[in-house]
């Protein structure tokens, strides 16, 4: 019995290039890597939908950086015992939270939330 020898052509770049050297290609720096691979491994923050975003902007709901960190901890807390949709009481604004997608699917300011009923929601917190 006799083993099979395979051989293997050698790539043919255009212009003479040597082998091992791609011209498409840019070594990347490893710390460009070690960044993408940080954010990549970084919580993602919260999203508002369109619609959320729209009640916002008509309603004149703004958030700041303090009220936003308590809203992830909120929806990191329903996460936990396995809510999915969530009515999340944020000071005087009620927020009906997809927390599996981490998305605010509507926003209620409190001039609103007077004989508003919420429907397909498992759980709420106050934030």
């Amino acid at each position: 019995m006799t083993d099979a020898i395979n051989i293997f052509p050698q790539p043919v770049f255009p212009g003479g290039q040597s082998v091992g050297k791609r011209p498409d290609r840019v070594p990347a720096s490893g710390a460009n890597f070690d960044a993408l691979l940080r954010d990549k491994m970084a919580p993602e923050s919260i999203k508002f939908s369109r619609h959320a975003t729209e009640r916002m902007q008509s309603r004149g709901i703004a958030f700041n950086p303090q009220q936003l960190q308590r809203l992830e901890s909120a929806i990191e807390q329903i996460n936990i015992k396995g809510g999915r949709e969530s009515l999340v009481m944020l000071d005087d604004t009620a927020l009906v939270v997809s927390v599996k997608n981490d998305t605010v699917v509507t926003v209620v300011s409190k001039d609103q939330l007077k004989n508003n009923v919420f429907t397909n929601i498992d759980s709420a917190i106050i934030a």
